[in-house]
């Protein structure tokens, strides 16, 4: 019986999808033999490109960039380099950008986010990654119904407002969650331990971390970008960037406000423990008159008071009791003190 390649979401080749745009056109579904003889062509008009999205858990995917594209070399070192960070750099006269991502349904976990390399130049846009990711299927719906993109610059944008719209939604989210808490702290409920709002925390550290594009490679780019890029183009990276800058403000003044939220908490349960501490405190006081006297007269040796007198017992329990309300004062009158 023969055996069916594995599925990967994506052709043999590792296309998951491809469109081609043309001026004044709808975007086109192309495969990946159709992309190949479309990028090998000898001419390829004015303002037209391909969009060619990847999936590099399919090996074959890398096979056929190497065999049917003139990909710069930093695009594929980049594939297998240990930086993730955000990144838009030039190489070859075309963009080379990292960009990470997360999953659909993304629950706060630190292991769903994911990155996305992309190589653009004039007439392409290469677009790889090896797990699903939110942004760039945002951007694939948009291309199927139509909308359209004038350049291969315009799509990276779009795409960077796709990743910035996403994270708008998990800040929403975790502002919510961080809401939820704040109320049960402001009613009193200890519930929420700490170690809820430092997860929260670190996840939006390490988005701020990854997703946040590197300023310094950003402005280098907007102030000399490749001469095939055209200004409108140039100002659509611009506004994605200005976009990204709000939500990381926001992500800032979240991660903040997470901070003090850890304060106040921290601030509670010490106060509930210095309580349990002082209840603890003054049970040991009161109890330590009546095992004091009751050390005392359990000794096994002659001479001890009240052994043989008739009331002795209860002479015994009525100093106990004078002792424990002595000192029972004593504790209560001084947290009043304390108080005061």
């Amino acid at each position: 019986m023969a055996t069916l390649p594995p599925a990967y979401g994506s052709d043999q080749n590792g296309l998951v999808c491809g469109y081609l745009f043309l001026p004044g056109q709808a975007p086109q579904t192309v495969t990946a033999a159709q992309a190949a003889a479309w990028l090998q062509g000898a001419a390829q008009p004015d303002g037209a490109f391909v969009w060619l999205h990847f999936n590099l858990a399919n090996t074959a995917s890398e096979k056929w960039l190497h065999e049917h594209t003139a990909l710069a070399e930093e695009f594929y070192e980049s594939l297998h380099d240990g930086q993730r960070s955000t990144r838009i750099e030039v190489a070859d006269n075309a963009l080379i950008a990292i960009i990470n991502d997360v999953f659909h349904d993304f629950s706060f976990d630190p292991s769903e986010i994911a990155t996305l390399w992309l190589s653009v130049d004039r007439h392409s846009v290469i677009s790889a990654r090896r797990q699903q990711l939110k942004a760039v299927d945002s951007l694939r719906l948009a291309v199927q119904a139509g909308e359209p993109l004038r350049s291969p610059v315009e799509l990276l944008a779009h795409l960077l407002r796709d990743q910035a719209d996403a994270l708008v939604k998990i800040v929403r989210d975790a502002t919510t969650r961080v809401d939820s808490i704040e109320d049960h702290l402001l009613a009193g409920k200890l519930e929420y331990k700490r170690a809820n709002l430092g997860t929260l925390r670190r996840v939006l550290v390490r988005l701020r971390r990854l997703l946040a594009p590197e300023p310094a490679a950003l402005f280098r780019l907007l102030q000399k970008p490749p001469a095939w890029i055209a200004d409108a183009d140039t100002d659509e990276l611009r506004q994605a960037s200005e976009e990204f800058a709000v939500v990381l403000n926001d992500m800032s003044a979240l991660q903040e406000r997470i901070k003090l939220l850890q304060e106040e908490l921290a601030a509670l349960v010490n106060e509930s423990n210095n309580r349990s501490l002082y209840v603890l405190t003054i049970v040991t006081v009161l109890a330590l008159p009546i095992n004091i006297i009751a050390g005392l007269l359990g000794m096994n040796v002659g001479g001890i008071p009240l052994a043989d007198a008739p009331h002795g017992f209860a002479v015994v329990v009525g100093i106990v009791a004078a002792f424990t309300v002595i000192a029972g004062w004593l504790a209560f009158r001084r947290r009043r003190d304390d108080g005061a």
